[in-house]
Parts: C-alpha cells; sequence; structure tokens
C-alpha cells in the first residue's frame, strides 16, 4: 500500500511538473502574450542597435546597473557603450535561430539561440550563443538587467568565410 502511495504521487508530481516547463528557444512554439511579444520585438531591435553601434539607443535600453557577461570578461553599462562605441567589440550580425520569453511580475527572462558574427580586436569572429537578456519593467518600460553570453557546443550555422573556432570540451 505504502509502494503504491508513493507511486501515485510521484505520478501526480510528474504530471504536474511537465505542465510548468519553462519556454525555451526551439520548442514547439504557444500563443504570445502582448508583453512576450514585446520583449521578442525589443530583443530583436537591440541587436539592430548593436550592429549600428547605436549608443544613443542603447543607452536608454541599458538599466544604469545592468550587467555584461561575455566569453573575456564581465562589466557594466558605461564600459558595455564604450566598447559598442569605440569598436572594441562590433556585433556586426546576430543570426537568431530562436528566441523564448519567461516573465516572472515585473521581471523577464529572455533566451536567445544565436550565432554572432563579431569583430573582436580587429578580428572578424564567429560563435554560437545562448544568450540569456533579463528586462525589468519601470514604470511600464522594459529595461534591460543583464546580458549574459554562454558558448554552445553546438556548430555554429551561420554561412561566412571565417575559420571556425574549435569547440569547447566539456
Amino acid at each position: 500500500m505504502k509502494v503504491t502511495i508513493i507511486a501515485l504521487f510521484l505520478c501526480i508530481t510528474g504530471v504536474q511538473l511537465s505542465h510548468a516547463q519553462a519556454k525555451l528557444p526551439g520548442a514547439a512554439s504557444t500563443t504570445t502574450t502582448k508583453d512576450e511579444q514585446e520583449l521578442l520585438d525589443l530583443s530583436k531591435t537591440k541587436w539592430t542597435w548593436m550592429a549600428d553601434k547605436n549608443v544613443d539607443a542603447l543607452t536608454g535600453l541599458f538599466a544604469e546597473n545592468c550587467v555584461f557577461v561575455h566569453m573575456g570578461g564581465s562589466w557594466g553599462k558605461t564600459q558595455e557603450l564604450n566598447t559598442i562605441k569605440g569598436g572594441f567589440i562590433w556585433y556586426k550580425q546576430a543570426e537568431v535561430y530562436g528566441a523564448s520569453v519567461n516573465i516572472f511580475g515585473n521581471t523577464a527572462i529572455l533566451l536567445n539561440d544565436i550565432d554572432l558574427l563579431a569583430v573582436v580586436g580587429g578580428n572578424e569572429v564567429v560563435h554560437a550563443f545562448m544568450v540569456t537578456e533579463v528586462y525589468i519593467k519601470e514604470n511600464g518600460k522594459w529595461k534591460m538587467g543583464s546580458l549574459t553570453f554562454s558558448t554552445l557546443i553546438r556548430p555554429v550555422k551561420m554561412k561566412t568565410n571565417i575559420a571556425q573556432p574549435a569547440q569547447p570540451q566539456h
């Protein structure tokens, strides 16, 4: 009897958890709310602003205490804007293969599965990333609180003439 009760409990818990999964890039599409679509559009626009080195628009998007995590380090808003403006990193083209948003009150986590063509230190490079963007809604407007690049071990899909970096071993 005890085993039956435990098995029934685990079965019910498993069914409940299967319906509470986060939205992930590339997952079967579900309906998108107005706020989710607004964030997906904002993220797409942000990639354009970064490619165009539009620091004026990015200044308005990035919260004052925004943090950025790159392969080479992490820093705040001022350094990120100076990095973009000075061309130390030029986010030349982001090819987005999937994006998803999960909203928790006034906080949203957006995931982008991308290949990024960038110019870093004068060299063109392309990497596969899962980019995590955290947004906070302040006074009815979404502001970016964090942008993190996590290297993916999948092959780069973007068609370029750039030699592909060796895939990291995990």
